[in-house]
């Protein structure tokens, strides 16, 4: 049987009893019925894994010792994503979640002209990487940023390799191609894809324009393709 994976944001110290938050210590009593004695991983999403076993379970404050401590540093090649809200949520929830499965670091919700809907869900959207994350058992929780205007992200984008995925009939770049364990940003745009002035900026900023297959993609199969093939790159 698997250890239980949890998330505790505020771990500092190894070697001590450590209070679990509410949300784990309901986890851990109330779900998955834990005594004390039993190991359990906990992460604080920063790399850090602590290998710990309860020593109170209680359903609002558990204790936890932890035993051992390890770090994860990130790997060498970090890929960020900038993409459209999209109008329909769950759609967007399902690509978070799947990005974050692949190994995202950071992602832009982006605010285009295109962009249909703009009301954006943090909190949840929040919530969503981190059981990501726990599922996947990763150490690292992805940034997520409050959404931006692309124009603006475009301007500021410092990443040493960006990249704009578009539908127009450009030439374009194929990401096997490009160079690898390199800091990227790629940018996806909305359904019916970002404008012309979106493009010719994004290009005049450095951003190279480039291919994700020979087929039409939503913006959150784009997504999750774009990931996919960024984490490939041999």
């Amino acid at each position: 049987m698997s250890v239980p994976f949890f998330y505790e944001p505020k771990l500092i110290n190894a070697n001590l009893p450590f209070v679990l938050s509410e949300t784990t210590s309901k986890h851990c009593v109330q779900v998955l019925r834990m005594k004390v004695g039993q190991p359990l991983n906990l992460t604080d999403g920063k790399g850090n894994l602590f290998n710990a076993s309860l020593i109170s379970a209680d359903k609002q404050k558990s204790v936890a010792l932890i035993d051992k401590t390890s770090f994860t540093p990130q790997s060498n090649s970090c890929n960020s994503i900038g993409i459209s809200v999209l109008k329909n949520a769950d759609r967007f929830e399902w690509m978070l979640e799947k990005i974050t499965e692949i190994g995202i670091i950071e992602i832009y919700p982006l605010i285009c002209k295109r962009t249909e809907q703009q009301r954006f869900r943090y909190d949840r959207m929040q919530q969503i990487l981190i059981a990501a994350m726990l599922q996947s058992e990763q150490v690292w929780l992805p940034v997520l940023h409050e959404p931006i205007d692309v124009i603006k992200l475009i301007q500021t984008a410092s990443h040493p390799q960006k990249l704009i995925a578009h539908c127009e009939d450009d030439a374009k770049n194929t990401i096997n191609t490009l160079q690898s364990a390199i800091n990227t940003l790629i940018l996806i745009g909305p359904e019916g894809d970002f404008t012309p002035n979106e493009i010719s900026l994004a290009m005049n900023n450095s951003f190279l324009p480039v291919s994700l297959g020979n087929t039409r993609l939503r913006t959150e199969t784009a997504g999750v393709v774009a990931i996919t093939l960024l984490a490939n790159r041999s």
